[in-house]
Parts: structure tokens; sequence; C-alpha cells
């Protein structure tokens, strides 16, 4: 299926030269007696790897990706890959350390998560936008040490440091947006 660039938006699966992507974000320009410019930042399912690519004219056509969304849950990790489970089928399929990335700073054992599918191979995987972890230490904070809201640096189970509240202390459940690695509350 060919999908023109003004039909495109964020999150849809293009493939270019064989390999799937994701467009990240895009911006049209159009000037006076010129053809349109469209440029588009692609990510590569792959590989994470970022790509930048101009388009101009009004017949630029991209081939949409036959990617496939299924939720998985996280089972273990066995020092070279990472397993998981579909829920629906109970198949289970490993993804190695670059297929998962960054995402590893955020998995725990029972974490669902939806894994990409491209021709029926696990690509990667896309965590739920804000997930629960336990802090496991956090620095002291002292009160009256700042006129307005403070923050200290505090890990969580997995390993990961995180900015949070002067109120938050260890064996806290917090909230972290898996998208930026911020603070967003306490559970």
């Amino acid at each position: 299926m060919t999908i023109g660039a003004g039909d495109l938006k964020k999150g849809m699966a293009i493939e270019l030269d064989g390999e799937p992507h994701v467009v990240v974000e895009f911006e049209r320009q159009k000037m006076q007696q010129r053809a349109p410019t469209t440029r588009v930042r692609f990510r590569s399912l792959r590989t994470g790897k970022v790509v930048d690519k101009s388009y101009s004219g009004y017949d630029v056509k991209l081939t949409a990706a036959s990617v496939d969304r299924r939720d998985a849950q996280y089972i273990y990790h066995d020092g070279e890959s990472y397993n998981f489970m579909d829920v629906k089928t109970f198949e289970q399929f490993p993804l190695n350390e670059e297929q998962v990335g960054d995402a590893s700073n955020y998995l725990i054992e029972q974490t669902t998560v939806q894994v990409i599918f491209f021709n029926d191979a696990p690509m990667g995987i896309e965590l739920p936008i804000n997930i629960g972890l336990k802090v496991t230490d956090a620095d002291p904070g002292f009160k009256g040490d700042t006129a307005t809201g403070g923050t200290k640096s505090a890990t969580v189970e997995t390993g990961v440091q995180v900015q949070v509240p002067l109120f938050v202390e260890a064996g806290d459940v917090i909230k972290i947006d898996t998208r930026t690695g911020a603070y967003v509350s306490r559970v």
C-alpha cells in the first residue's frame, strides 16, 4: 500500500530500503510558485537509528510497512536476551539487547509491553507511557532545603536514577514517564 506525503501521521510505519521505520515527526512547507517540501524524521524499528529525509513535489509515494503489534509480558533476562510471552497465544520469543534498547531501564518481570513484529519476526518493544517502579535508594531530603519545590536523586529497582521530590523515600512506588525518564507521581 502506498501513502502520499499528505497522509503521513506520527507513529505510522513506513518501509524504507526494505526496513521498517516509524514516523517520529514531519513538517510540510509550501512556498509561492514552488512545489511543496516535506521533511520527515524516521526511527528504525530494527536498530533505533534516526533518519532524516526530505521529499519535494506533489507525487511523493511511500510504502506502508506491514507491522504488527502484539501485547506481551516480560518474563526474564538470561544475560544475553530478554524473553517475552504473548499474552494470548502464550508463545515465547527472545529479543536481544539491541532490539530492546533503552527500554531495558524500565523493564521488571510481569510488565506488559507491545512487541513490534515485521514479517512475523519480533523487531522491538514499546513500553507503556507510564510505569510504576519501587524506589530502592533515595538521598535524604531535609525540611527547609528550598523555598520552592526541590528535588533529590533516587534509584529505582531497575537501577535507573530519577530526580524526585524531597518527600519520596526508599520503599515508595513512583510512576515514571518512559518517554522522558521523569518522575510523574507517587503511586
